[in-house]
């Protein structure tokens, strides 16, 4: 069973806005850190950002993308919210939502589950 699954991809214009979504089903996941990666074509796997699940500390992001993205969560659905803006070609790419026990990690072999990710395409 795959406790997390992603949705909400697809393709928008530059300068537009997506909003991903992680439903995370069969596990509880109190005292875990989701985190959001990305991976597009021949790159390695890039950290985006996090958040504390049932913890009201601050979300984290990679400076990458801070200032246009936006994770938050809802604690009665299990699921957790990647809203990005501003978007560009640069970031085309698969994402990933995931989890680990315990407090951030930007490197993604610290995450024991992984969704099975959702393809987004921006085009120029």
């Amino acid at each position: 069973q795959v406790p997390l699954v992603e949705s909400g991809g697809g393709l928008v214009q530059a300068g537009g806005s997506l909003r991903l979504s992680c439903a995370a089903s069969g596990t509880t996941f109190y005292g875990y850190t989701m985190g959001w990666f990305r991976q597009a074509p021949g790159k390695d796997r890039e950290f985006v950002g996090s958040i504390r699940w049932a913890d009201s500390s601050t979300p984290y992001y990679a400076d990458s993308v801070k200032g246009r993205i936006t994770i938050f969560k809802d604690d009665g659905k299990a699921t957790t919210y990647l809203q990005m803006n501003s978007l560009n070609p640069e970031d085309t790419a698969t994402y990933y939502c995931a989890a680990k026990y315990g407090y951030r990690s930007v490197n993604a072999n610290d995450y024991e589950y992984w969704g099975q990710g959702t393809q987004v395409t921006v085009a120029s």
